[in-house]
């Protein structure tokens, strides 16, 4: 079984991100990695700059404490491991994301750029490459709703298949329904916007989720094909959910083009959290 990683900033511990982490990996059965990344320090005099570096490490080791200190006193006997490392954390948590069943981690709230091009980026750098899943805890999973409730953003391309397959496995483990969400952007030309479209992209959402039920059965899923605008729409509908899962395009480009606008804009907007997840290795490749 792999673990569950789950990324920890010492300037902020995100208490949110961390509940989370722990709750799904008592939920998988695995075991919680805890990382936390001290990075190197460069404009600053090679005295200044050594007495920075112990002062940022002492701060990682203290958070790092804390943070396996919570996870004890929520899960007596929930199996971890802690890592301390030097390095920018974006790197540091992406090369520990091969193997691992997901990677979960706070949001710092950064404006748009800051977060692509910002040297304390981490959400979207790390949901860009990472090779796997990516929960990023901007907002609470809203758990009031009964059952619960995971949204899944569906396109029909390659991309949303292994969202797709995630987010059915992750109601099926929550006892939660899953709904479908297919955004139909409204159109340039009014001839587009007849009952055939909307019947064309009905069906293509149907197909899309097909092997939900084979594959889950436990899990009631709901398919909604709406107009306007991706962000909004998804955000919409994650306002009672737990999670809203989207597909990530492959690893070409900065880090906010393989993300695709629709995710980055549900990494600011979207009132629970969002899961990014890539496509198997071996498809992204085979696309390169």
């Amino acid at each position: 079984m792999s673990d569950v990683l789950a990324g920890i900033d010492p300037r902020d511990l995100s208490v949110p991100a961390l509940v989370w982490a722990a709750d799904e990996a008592v939920r998988r059965g695995v075991r919680l990695r805890l990382v936390v990344a001290v990075p190197p320090v460069h404009d600053r005099l090679r005295y200044d700059a050594l007495a920075h570096q112990s002062s940022l490490r002492i701060r990682a080791e203290s958070a790092l404490a804390n943070a396996q200190d919570l996870v004890r006193a929520l899960h007596e006997g929930l199996w971890t491991v802690t890592e301390l490392v030097d390095g920018a954390p974006a790197t540091v948590l992406g090369e520990r994301t091969r193997g691992v069943a997901l990677a979960v981690l706070g949001s710092r709230h950064l404006g748009r750029l800051a977060e692509v091009f910002g040297e304390g980026s981490v959400a979207v750098p790390l949901a860009a490459r990472a090779d796997c899943p990516v929960v990023v805890i901007a907002e609470p999973e809203h758990t009031a709703a009964r059952p619960p409730l995971i949204v899944v953003g569906v396109d029909g391309s390659p991309d949303c298949r292994a969202a797709i397959a995630f987010a059915a496995a992750e109601a099926s483990l929550r006892e939660a329904r899953l709904l479908a969400v297919w955004v139909w952007p409204r159109p340039l030309r009014t001839h587009e916007d007849g009952a055939q479209g909307l019947a064309e992209r009905r069906r293509m959402l149907a197909a899309s989720v097909a092997d939900c039920a084979e594959r889950h059965p436990d899990v009631a899923v709901e398919q909604e094909v709406v107009r306007g605008h991706p962000v909004e729409e998804l955000t919409r509908a994650s306002r009672d959910a737990l999670a809203v899962v989207v597909g990530r395009r492959g690893r070409g480009g900065f880090s906010g083009m393989r993300l695709g606008s629709t995710v980055h804009g549900l990494l600011h907007h979207a009132d629970c959290p969002v899961i990014t997840v890539p496509l198997p290795r071996g498809e992204y490749e085979s696309r390169a």
